[in-house]
């Protein structure tokens, strides 16, 4: 990890091999870097959306989380190396509940939409899905420790939550509530309800 890039284009991979943290080269499309690909693509979106309008105290979560990614990225480049503490799982599962506690119970399913920074952080969540699906794929086949999977697994909880909760944060003029998918079940209840013609 001393190392630091000073050249960009180094055409070492132009034979569809990539560098770890250790020096070993590996196929690009290795379950490892696959892994590190997903997590650098999650870290890219975090940063689109501390692009928009946010509540600082959300803006601050995101920027610590995008620094404890790349801790991430980094433990997952060198196979056996520690990075990531389990203190950042803690405080994921900290912010989960604090901001959770702010938002009414889900009767339905929602819909990834509302304002656009709602969007995004669906878009995010996504991405940290992936992510964990990658290093589970890259567990069972070599030694991952459990912190990885376990951010992973929830950071996308906390988006969802932090998605809600900038559809009610107004920032832009157009947040007010979750968007509710219409399910034919709650169509048929709905269509009870009204009155005869």
């Amino acid at each position: 990890m001393a190392n630091r890039l000073s050249q960009i284009a180094t055409r070492t991979g132009d034979d569809g091999t990539t560098g770890l943290g250790d020096g070993t080269r590996v196929p690009k499309d290795h379950l490892r870097v696959q892994a590190m690909g997903d997590v650098d693509e999650l870290n890219s979106q975090l940063g689109v959306l501390l692009a928009e309008p946010l509540p600082a105290d959300v803006r601050e979560l995101l920027v610590v989380i995008q620094h404890e990614l790349f801790n991430l990225g980094g433990e997952l480049s060198i196979p056996g190396f520690e990075l990531l503490k389990a203190a950042a799982v803690l405080r994921l599962d900290e912010a989960l509940a604090h901001y959770n506690d702010q938002l009414p119970r889900l009767k339905e399913f929602i819909l990834p939409a509302g304002t656009r920074s709602a969007a995004l952080a669906h878009v995010g969540r996504t991405i940290a899905r992936r992510a964990e699906r990658a290093v589970v794929a890259l567990t069972a086949a070599d030694a991952v420790r459990a912190e990885p999977r376990h951010y992973l697994n929830r950071l996308s909880d906390l988006l969802f939550v932090l998605a809600r909760v900038l559809n009610r944060a107004n920032l832009d003029g157009l947040g007010g509530d979750d968007v509710y998918w219409k399910s034919e079940r709650l169509a048929r209840d709905t269509a009870g309800d009204e009155p005869a013609n």
